[in-house]
């Protein structure tokens, strides 16, 4: 399949700590990648360089055919790559619906004057994204909760909300850092499906996370860091059996 995300030797390093060392990463169009690693291994901190949080050292990241090398995040989301945190981010005193509304694209109520003054464009384009909010409430199942303050939400719920916040900007491809993280099993399960549904539809997805049953079930392909660079890539099977692999989770073996 073509990549719809490439990654080429990647390079980050903060104060002369190399982080990054070079990643090579392909996130093929439509895909379920998983992107695995212990502790240490810079997975976030690859998300981080992609998405414009941090500017490489070195390297090259495309979007499709299209150089997207340093682009700031909001050039990033308006060409269609979006990522969520580890930990679920929010403004404590909006409610739900309105965090949706915020990831809304395209509000000419932006502008100083449309915003004062409330033009007939900038009404319609509210009420689009109004609906687009209601419906992907109702899809993720926070609907009951819309008119709630995040502060009042379960973890799980948060992070249903983080979801949601990036579904809003209509994305291409989806990073999600650890979205079942600290979320009870069976909430972990309903993200999981969610998730699958979405790529099913069509949207890419690459995804961190730590728990194998949870990658097994839901990635193909996986890639495996370590050290800042890229170990391995292929399916579940594939990389699990790679001995590299296991070293880099338990060791080497004298």
């Amino acid at each position: 399949m073509t990549p719809l995300l490439t990654v080429t030797g990647l390079k980050l390093d903060f104060y002369g700590v190399h982080v990054l060392r070079g990643v090579d990463l392909a996130v093929p169009a439509g895909s379920f990648t998983g992107l695995i690693g212990p502790n240490g291994a810079g997975k976030s901190t690859l998300f981080n360089a992609v998405s414009g949080l941090y500017r490489p050292k070195g390297g090259t990241v495309a979007l499709g055919p299209k150089d997207a090398t340093g682009l700031a995040p909001e050039e990033l989301v308006a060409a269609g790559l979006v990522r969520t945190f580890q930990l679920a981010r929010g403004f404590p005193k909006l409610s739900v619906f309105q965090h949706l509304m915020l990831y809304g694209a395209d509000q000419p109520g932006e502008n100083l004057l449309a915003g004062l003054f409330g033009s007939s464009a900038a009404r319609r384009r509210e009420a689009e994204l109004a609906e687009r909010a209601f419906e992907i409430a109702r899809r993720l199942k926070l609907d009951h909760v819309l008119d709630n303050p995040v502060t009042a939400l379960s973890g799980g719920q948060k992070k249903l909300v983080e979801i949601g916040r990036a579904l809003m900007a209509r994305p291409k491809i989806l990073l999600l850092d650890e979205p079942m993280a600290g979320v009870n099993p069976s909430l972990a399960d309903e993200i999981a499906e969610h998730l699958v549904g979405l790529n099913r539809e069509g949207l890419t997805i690459c995804l961190i996370e730590h728990d194998m049953a949870l990658i097994k079930r839901l990635c193909q392909p996986v890639v495996v860091m370590a050290e800042g660079r890229t170990l391995t890539q292929g399916s579940f099977e594939e990389v699990a059996a790679d001995i590299r692999v296991q070293e880099a989770y338990l060791g080497r073996r004298h």
